[in-house]
């Protein structure tokens, strides 16, 4: 099984490597980083870069396609930019294609999810109306062969159903031991539904333009 991981300038980190370090963990399974060139990526925060190993045209049949989000996202979703024509393509043949986060509004733009119920990061959820997309407050949703992840941390979970329906539960639920995901975070601000107002209204300034 192969799965290609997108990165381009401006992505976030988790929004990948989260998902990386659950299928990267399957059997019989080979990931790849692609992008738009080979080289270093850099991601939103200007302090990590991954080696995209591969560019789009070195990876034609890829089962399972993600799709991070980040700072950089706008920049990929011109209608005839090559991300777009590439995830047309794969598309056509590939057991899953999947975001996380703010990677859901490339699918929307490359028309893969028109019609289909989805998710993204809480900031952005109405928006995908825009794209005749359904927003779904979910945090992760599966619609036919697409897989939709809500804000960068829900793509670990995301990874974790996909192993568990591609290699079964127990599959699924070695490499959640391996990793040792056990979620206890020390606050309850992870969602607008439980954060204090005021931690909303700080994080809606950080995260605007």
């Amino acid at each position: 099984m192969q799965v290609a991981i997108v990165v381009y300038p401006g992505f976030t980190a988790l929004d990948v490597l989260g998902p990386y370090e659950v299928l990267g963990r399957l059997p019989d399974t080979e990931v790849v980083f692609v992008a738009e060139r080979p080289g270093l990526v850099v991601n939103d925060l200007g302090s990590l870069s991954v080696d995209a190993v591969a560019t789009y045209a070195d990876v034609s049949e890829p089962d399972i396609v993600l799709v991070g989000g980040g700072a950089g996202q706008q920049d990929q979703m011109a209608a005839d930019g090559p991300l777009i024509e590439w995830l047309r393509a794969v598309d056509r043949t590939t057991t899953w294609t999947t975001s996380v986060c703010t990677g859901a509004f490339v699918l929307a733009a490359a028309g893969l999810l028109t019609g289909r119920r989805a998710t993204t990061h809480w900031a952005g959820l109405d928006m995908l109306t825009g794209f005749g997309v359904t927003p779904v407050k979910d945090r992760v949703v599966i619609d036919g062969h697409y897989a939709t992840a809500a804000g960068v941390s829900a793509g670990i979970d995301m990874a974790l159903i996909l192993a568990g329906r591609i290699m079964g539960d127990e599959a699924a639920q070695t490499v959640q031991l391996i990793i040792e995901y056990a979620p206890e975070p020390p606050y309850q601000a992870g969602s607008v539904d439980t954060a204090p107002p005021s931690v909303v209204e700080r994080a809606g300034r950080m995260l605007s333009p």
